[in-house]
C-alpha cells in the first residue's frame, strides 16, 4: 500500500468543519459520501484527509463503462497460466486504504451492489470468482462523490441511507481566491479578478449553462495568465471554450471577460 501514500501536504483551504467531520467519520468507519458541483474541491478534500489520517487513497475515476468487476478484480492470462488480479476497491479492504470512488453515479449499476456490504456493520466485499468473503481491514474507509446538479434522480436511496454525507459547494470568496493564488503562483488581484468573473459565470445557470466555472477552471486561466497568456485569451481557453459549445452563451461568457479585464 506504500504507493498510494501521499507524501507531501496536498494544499486545502477549508470553508467549515468539514475536516473534523470527516475525522469523526473516519474514526467510526463510516462510509463518507462528498456532494458539489465540478472542481469545487471534492477530490482534493479527500487527498488531503488521506494525507492528514496518515492512509494510502486509491481512486478510482468512475465512468458509464465501469462495472462490478473493474473494482473487485479478475482472472488475467499471463505466460504462466491464469492469475488473480484484485481490483482497487478490494486491494483497499485487503490493505487498509480509503478507497475513494468519484462520481459513483457515472458507474454501471452494478457497482453500487458490490459496494453495500462493505457500507454497513458486515464491513465485507463478497467475491464470487474466488468463492471469497474478504473482511476489510480494520483502517478501511470508503468515500464516493457526485454532483447533485447534474444527476436530478442522484443515487437511489438504499445506498444514500448507507452513508453520513457532507456537502460542498464553491468556496466562499476569500477562500477561492487564496486557493486560485497558491494553485496558480498567480497575484491576490489577479486571483480576485478571476474569482469574481467565476462568481458572473455561475450564475449564467439561471439562463442555461450548465455550469459555472469551477475553481480549477480558474486556476488553469490564472495559470496561463502567468505564463503570459492575455488575461482574456486565457479565460477563453480555459473558462468559456470548455463550458459551452451554445454561441449564445459563449458570447454572454465573452462578454463577461471583457468586462472583467
Amino acid at each position: 500500500m506504500d504507493a498510494w501514500r501521499i507524501a507531501a501536504e496536498p494544499y486545502y483551504a477549508p470553508s467549515g468543519d468539514e475536516c473534523a467531520a470527516f475525522e469523526a467519520a473516519y474514526a467510526e468507519r463510516l462510509p463518507m459520501l462528498l456532494k458539489g458541483p465540478t472542481g469545487c474541491g471534492k477530490t482534493r478534500f479527500v487527498e488531503h484527509m488521506a494525507w492528514r489520517l496518515g492512509k494510502p487513497l486509491v481512486t478510482v475515476a468512475c465512468n458509464e463503462d465501469l462495472g462490478a468487476a473493474d473494482l473487485v478484480g479478475r482472472w488475467l492470462i499471463d505466460g504462466g497460466g491464469t492469475r488473480w488480479q484484485d481490483g482497487p476497491l478490494t486491494a483497499a479492504a485487503r490493505g487498509g486504504a480509503i478507497c475513494y470512488l468519484d462520481e459513483l453515479i457515472e458507474a454501471r449499476p452494478d457497482t453500487t451492489v458490490v459496494i453495500h456490504p462493505l457500507t454497513d456493520t458486515r464491513r465485507v466485499l463478497p467475491i464470487a470468482p474466488l468463492n471469497e468473503l474478504l473482511r476489510a481491514h480494520p483502517d478501511f474507509a470508503l468515500v464516493v462523490s457526485y454532483n447533485p446538479d447534474l444527476h436530478a434522480q442522484g443515487l437511489k436511496p438504499a445506498t444514500l441511507q448507507r452513508f453520513c454525507a457532507l456537502r460542498f459547494d464553491h468556496p466562499p470568496t476569500e477562500t477561492e481566491v487564496a486557493v486560485v493564488a497558491h494553485e496558480s503562483g498567480a497575484s491576490p488581484e489577479l486571483a480576485s479578478s478571476l474569482v469574481a468573473l467565476g462568481v458572473r459565470t455561475r450564475r449564467l445557470r439561471q439562463h442555461g449553462l450548465e455550469e459555472g466555472a469551477s475553481t480549477r477552471m480558474l486556476v488553469r486561466a490564472a495559470s496561463l495568465i502567468r505564463r503570459g497568456i492575455a488575461p482574456r485569451a486565457a479565460c477563453r481557453m480555459a473558462l468559456v471554450t470548455p463550458l459551452t459549445d451554445d454561441p449564445e452563451l459563449q458570447q454572454a461568457l465573452s462578454a463577461a471577460v471583457d468586462a472583467t479585464f
